[in-house]
């Protein structure tokens, strides 16, 4: 058994090996620094205010797909139009197929 890894106060009871490293004064196996920054959030982060973070940029997503979706079906051009009965769920939202009905009930 190695007892070079043991703190001497642990001799006498509880033997703890890598105890030492803890301390990072003796040189432990992995030297990282006690304070870091990241963009993640450090070494094991869980911020306090994680669950305001995600709603924020929840709906920063959802509100960038509704204006990215509202643009493609007003950009949205079609040469060929749906039979009337088909389903066909761009029906709902396409600006030229909502006209295009229209224009097909009023005849």
């Amino acid at each position: 058994m190695d007892h070079k890894n043991f703190e001497p106060d642990t001799m006498k009871g509880d033997l703890k090996k890598g105890a030492a490293a803890a301390t990072h004064q003796s040189g432990g196996k992995i030297p990282y620094p006690k304070h870091i920054w990241s963009p993640a959030g450090g070494w094991y982060s869980q911020p306090a205010n994680w669950k305001a973070n995600t709603a924020v940029m929840g709906a920063v997503i959802i509100g960038i797909t509704a204006i990215a979706w509202s643009v493609s079906a007003e950009r949205e051009v079609r040469t060929r139009f749906p039979e009337p009965d088909r389903f066909f769920p761009s029906r709902n939202w396409s600006r030229q197929i909502i006209e295009h009905e229209r224009a097909q009930k009023g005849l």
